[in-house]
């Protein structure tokens, strides 16, 4: 592995770890005084299995019950005293549906002495849903605003018309009890109402700007969503409290720390980068290019959200295709990279939170006939990125063996066993193995979780785990 990668990894684990909810939960809820009454706690988006297992550590039997709605395949396992489901991201299905329901009939009937903690993180609009309109047309509206490059936030505008819990109509549903939230920002600027589309604050877009929208991308509207369209959302609510963290800028701000440890000279660009990915990607190349010069060992950071157009029928997403739209820029550029990372570990429909590309990575797959620029075009970057050992894999912090084990029988096989030599910190190599036996040999595996070394030990390993 180049030191140029393993930099990235230290700065993309810096930035991670920031914003993972188990901290922000902690701070939020310790300490805090509920009353007599009952806690019930809902918990949406791709983070909710993490800050609902957090809440439910700290506060313990003081919840009653709760419900956990999660992105496919990530939960961590059970959670006493909580139901734990599973539905469709990035587009809503019917376990989306039904696990909502689910969390309405709780918070139905409460009291103003009792609590809805409601536990909010990115990918909450999907998750999250009770549609007014028939499924079928919520599908085709979200695949069509994604297909077309909308952003987050029009997107959401959107969502609020035609959903029965967003815009602030969950909170109105939980009335006359009490709900505190807390959210992790996976928006620019943090606007609450439109981070999961608000299902607990008051919001701010008007039926104007839903039909603006409409507008613009040419979207097909039945007469039911004409009819919602016309319909306000709630402008105000007297029952909640909100507590914010993880946003950008406090991702930029820990890389940056790292960047600085490692020995370069950190710049922020921008905390609010929003363009499309390959032109971000085209802009950070041409950035590298131009500070190149300055003879300074220089971290170039931005934050922000990029957005995709759908030309082809590849496998990939935003932080893939911004690298690789980088790759060319830095072609031949000795001891530059350009990488891009989910600031939740998860980068589109693949099992990748984001790519890396150097000055080698355009000469690299050339030699294996693969075309960057007709790979953009068919977005399929996660295929491309595969071929040069630029994906970036698994970089959320993993809590105990058992999640490396699981990792690890998808690379090895069932057989895999996890021998690890000495502690397990995030990025601190393990070794896994089709046979049993507890020492460090020729013939092992090395698999980190930043990425996927998966290649024989040749001389065994040093008593810290270090290739030798």
């Amino acid at each position: 592995m180049s030191k140029l990668r393993q930099d990235a990894d230290a700065i993309i684990q810096a930035a991670i770890t920031a914003a993972q909810p188990d901290e922000a939960v902690r701070k939020a809820l310790e300490g805090r005084d509920f009353g007599s009454g009952r806690v019930v706690l809902v918990a949406a988006g791709k983070g909710a299995w993490q800050m609902a297992n957090a809440a439910s550590r700290i506060l313990g039997s003081r919840i009653d019950t709760g419900i956990v709605i999660t992105k496919y395949d990530h939960s961590k396992g059970p959670i006493a005293n909580f139901t734990i489901r599973e539905a469709g991201h990035p587009i809503p299905d019917e376990n989306s549906f039904t696990a909502t329901q689910q969390a309405l009939d709780l918070v139905s009937g409460l009291t103003a002495q009792d609590t809805v903690l409601f536990l909010l993180s990115g990918g909450g609009s999907a998750l999250f849903e009770k549609p007014l309109i028939p499924a079928a047309d919520l599908e085709e509206l979200t695949h069509n605003l994604l297909v077309c490059g909308a952003d987050i936030v029009e997107i959401n505008t959107l969502r609020k018309r035609f959903s029965g819990v967003k815009g602030g109509r969950f909170a109105q549903l939980c009335a006359p009890a009490h709900v505190v939230s807390i959210v992790l920002s996976d928006i620019l600027g943090d606007p609450l109402d439109m981070i999961a589309s608000g299902p607990a604050y008051p919001d701010s877009s008007t039926c104007a700007q839903a039909k603006e929208i409409v507008q613009k991308y040419h979207l097909p509207m039945t007469e039911q969503m004409l009819t919602l369209l016309e319909q306000e959302t709630p402008k105000a609510l007297d029952n909640v409290e909100t507590q914010i963290t993880g946003s950008v800028r406090q991702l930029c701000a820990a890389a940056a720390a790292t960047a600085r440890t490692l020995g370069y000279e950190p710049l922020i660009l921008t905390d609010c980068l929003s363009c499309e990915a390959r032109e971000a990607g085209v802009f950070l190349a041409n950035m590298v290019r131009y500070q190149r010069t300055a003879g300074r060992r220089i971290a170039l950071i931005a934050g922000g959200e990029t957005v995709v157009h759908l030309t082809g029928h590849g496998k990939g997403g935003r932080n893939q295709e911004l690298a690789l739209a980088a790759a060319p820029g830095i072609a031949g550029l000795d001891g530059c990279a350009v990488f891009s990372v989910g600031s939740d570990g998860t980068d589109g429909p693949t099992d990748a939170a984001g790519g890396f590309v150097d000055s080698t990575t355009q000469a690299a797959l050339k030699a294996q006939g693969c075309d960057i620029f007709a790979t953009l075009a068919d977005n399929d970057a996660y295929h491309a990125l595969q071929k040069c050992n630029g994906l970036i894999v698994s970089i959320v912090p993993w809590r105990n063996l058992a999640d490396y084990d699981k990792l690890c029988k998808s690379f090895v096989g069932d057989d895999a066993r996890i021998v690890p030599d000495g502690p397990c910190p995030l990025f601190h190599p393990i070794i896994l193995r089709k046979a049993t036996g507890a020492h460090c040999a020729p013939g092992m595996h090395v698999l980190c979780p930043s990425h996927i070394i998966n290649q024989p030990v040749e001389n065994g390993l040093d008593h810290s785990g270090t290739l030798c």
